[in-house]
């Protein structure tokens, strides 16, 4: 199509791999059987974004949108039908006023990128998202995005006040002109491919202490890891809102681990009184413990080692030294994910620990992030994510490997656990979260989907935001343009009823 021709594109051939391949995380959707995309567009600007938008729908394609590459089912990069991904990597500009506390920044930045940029700005402030640095903004907010201050701030969606959008007809809309249903979907409703385009996020910076304190402590069984995991599930979500402590299971040789992670927006002789009074179980010392700066904790949590260079969060193929279970390691790969409503019980964990004794569970690992605080004040409708008071903790299940040949046998492993926890976690809906993208809890069709059948997944992710979602698509995108396995259907009846049927 003409209207593409000053766009920036690739057509499919044996460069392929180094266009794509090099910033895609989870090597399951990089095989030779792996469907490829006609073409890759990587606009410089919107303008091109929606000419992009106007010749794949002139020529009955599918877009797949991309930002940084961190789907946990391939869907920015990868489609059952003939498509064009649109990376957005180029439209990566990021504008920090510190004065009036917020940031302009554009969908194909990523995490690291902003929280560098605003620590340029000012060391007092900063964001509330996610802790992999290699993530693109445009994708994470639009699913909630969570971090370490989700407790005292809640999302990265929650802090979200503007927002620049291309619609299925190619119009550019912000806030006003796309009108509060729209801006409300796309924080938090997984914009990936059901309403448009996001371009750029105005986000809310938030403030942060001189000094934040990082303490690691590692405990095995014999050191009574799951006594204190067990307690940590009764004082995790209502500690200070200042204190979060992240739980990571893993295997080391023959036996488990419990890894706390523990992040204060504070200095460590206001955490140490903290811990003594909410979580002495823990036993942590000062010795456990580090104090920094907010942007050395991000670098810190992102994996990097304390010589490194901060400048390493600017670059969106960095790789940490540490092993980092939210997307930076890059490998075979597949996620899944809980909400917690009622504590474990105790001897619940043998069974855990039986899994990741098998063979496949050598590289797994079960992240427990607690939740309270903010999170438990934020209406369930607030925003279409719905995973808010009641909610103890969120599971994220992972298990990675190395060989292709492989991927079968350690799918069916995680499956297996997932299984094996049904009657510990929430029920009716068994509830999800979309950035961690799991297909197994159902998929639209690749024609006609009807609501009922996109309700199994979307209401474990959405709850009864997901109604309200599909009232949205309807309106904004009644012929369906935007859609992918998991995107919001729109009612036949209004699509019937705009066709003049």
């Amino acid at each position: 199509s003409s209207s593409i021709s000053k766009v920036t594109y690739t057509k499919i051939n044996s460069s392929y791999s180094s266009v794509l391949n090099f910033t895609i995380q989870n090597f399951r959707f990089s095989t030779p059987n792996t469907p490829k995309p006609l073409v890759i567009i990587t606009p410089l600007d919107v303008s091109q974004v929606q000419a992009a938008i106007k010749c794949s729908k002139k020529h009955g394609l599918q877009i797949r949108l991309r930002s940084g590459g961190h789907d946990f089912e391939g869907l920015s990069y990868v489609s059952q039908v003939p498509f064009v991904v649109i990376d957005l990597l180029n439209l990566s500009e990021i504008n920090v006023d510190a004065v009036a506390k917020t940031a302009w920044v554009q969908a194909g930045a990523t995490l690291g990128q902003l929280y560098y940029r605003i620590a340029e700005k000012s060391k007092n402030l900063g964001f509330p998202a996610g802790l992999c640095p290699t993530v693109g903004a445009g994708g994470h907010i639009s699913g909630g995005g969570y971090g370490v201050m989700l407790r005292k701030f809640g999302l990265a969606a929650d802090n979200i006040v503007d927002a620049h959008l291309i619609d299925a007809n190619g119009r550019f809309l912000d806030r006003e002109s796309m009108g509060e249903d729209l801006f409300w979907a796309i924080r938090g409703g997984g914009i990936g491919a059901s309403f448009g385009v996001i371009v750029a996020w105005k986000v809310r910076l938030v403030p942060v202490p001189s000094t934040v304190t990082r303490c690691l402590v590692t405990r095995n069984l014999e050191q009574n890891a799951t006594k204190i995991v067990h307690k940590w599930q009764y004082v995790a979500n209502k500690l200070h809102e200042d204190l979060f402590i992240e739980v990571t299971l893993t295997r080391m040789n023959s036996t488990m681990v419990a890894t706390f992670s523990l992040v204060f927006q504070g200095g460590v002789d206001r955490l140490l009184p903290l811990m003594q009074e909410s979580f002495p179980e823990l036993g942590l010392t000062k010795e456990d413990c580090t104090e920094m700066s907010w942007i050395e904790s991000v670098h810190n949590l992102a994996g990097f080692d304390k010589g490194q260079s901060l400048d390493l969060l600017l670059d969106r193929n960095a790789r940490s030294n540490g092993v980092v279970v939210n997307g930076t390691t890059k490998d075979f790969f597949k996620g899944k994910s809980d909400y917690v409503k009622q504590p474990i019980p105790q001897n619940a964990f043998e069974g855990i620990y039986d899994k990741f004794y098998e063979e496949e569970g050598q590289r797994a690992f079960m992240v427990l992030v607690p939740y309270g605080g903010k999170m438990s004040e934020i209406s369930e409708s607030e925003t279409p994510f719905p995973h808010r008071a009641g909610n103890l903790y969120k599971i994220f299940y992972g298990v990675a490997w190395g060989e292709d040949r492989t991927s079968r046998r350690h799918i069916d492993w995680i499956r297996r656990l997932y299984g094996y926890m049904t009657p510990y976690v929430s029920k009716n809906p068994r509830e999800a979260y979309i950035n961690y993208r799991d297909l197994d809890i159902g998929t639209n069709n690749q024609g006609y989907t009807s609501i009922k059948q996109a309700s199994v997944w979307g209401s474990k992710y959405f709850k009864n935001n997901f109604k309200r979602l599909v009232r949205v698509k309807s309106m904004v995108d009644p012929h369906n343009f935007f859609r992918n396995e998991q995107s919001i259907p729109p009612l036949t009846s209004w699509r019937k009823k705009n066709n003049g049927d």
